[in-house]
């Protein structure tokens, strides 16, 4: 299920991080006629105040300026990061080591100063239509990593059962995945408990128990 569009950016908050409030350009006028509430976040010792837990992302965004080096307490080294909202760049000098710096804080999208009112809704648009699909994107990776992480437990979980009654692997797996359903959990689920409430390793009992055989033709006299 992809993830719907945002056009509409009313009641929205932009905290926009630069030296001098107001001489970015047409930035905080434009946003008032999108209905985006502008906030200039003091700077004390060259770091923006930013009260970054209480920001939302489906209503609050952030306008770094490039040209102010650590201004915002936000480095994102690992390329599955994301920052608590949508961030777009306002960049005045091109230089590498400033647009590396603002994709570094998880800016989505960027604005060149001074800012003219006509690219201001292009970037919102842009800048928070891929801030959403990123995050859907990290979520479903996520999730993903979870499942496979939850596999082992159903490995685990199907060997104990080999073990202890004797079944083969699909029956084994059937009757965990029927108690699953039973007790309406996931499969990874049901099976990472069922580890847990039996504390002895499926390879412990496999080695001092042995693996029980497959059902197979009998053997010909």
């Amino acid at each position: 299920m992809s993830a719907r569009l945002v056009q509409n950016f009313k009641g929205g908050r932009a905290f926009i991080v630069t030296a001098t409030p107001g001489l970015e350009g047409a930035l905080a006028p434009t946003l008032a006629r999108l209905g985006v509430e502008s906030l200039y976040p003091r700077l004390v010792n060259g770091r923006a105040e930013i009260p970054f837990e209480t920001l939302r992302p489906e209503r609050d965004m952030l306008f770094v300026d490039g040209d102010l080096e650590g201004a915002v307490g936000l480095e994102l080294e690992d390329a599955e990061a994301l920052p608590p909202v949508p961030v777009i760049g306002l960049v005045g000098v091109e230089a590498p080591s400033r647009l590396k710096a603002l994709v570094h804080v998880g800016a989505t999208a960027f604005l060149r100063k001074p800012v003219h009112g006509g690219a201001v809704y292009a970037a919102l648009f842009m800048g928070i239509n891929q801030f959403q699909l990123r995050s859907q994107m990290c979520a479903r990776f996520e999730a993903l990593q979870a499942r496979q992480r939850g596999r082992r437990f159903v490995f685990q979980a199907t060997l104990q059962v080999m073990a202890r009654t004797g079944l083969d692997e699909d029956q084994a797996y059937a009757q965990l995945r029927h108690e699953s359903m039973r007790t309406r959990q996931a499969l990874e689920v049901y099976c990472e408990d069922f580890v847990k409430r039996h504390p002895k390793t499926a390879t412990a009992s496999l080695r001092s128990e042995g693996a029980p055989p497959r059902p197979g033709k009998p053997k010909a006299m």
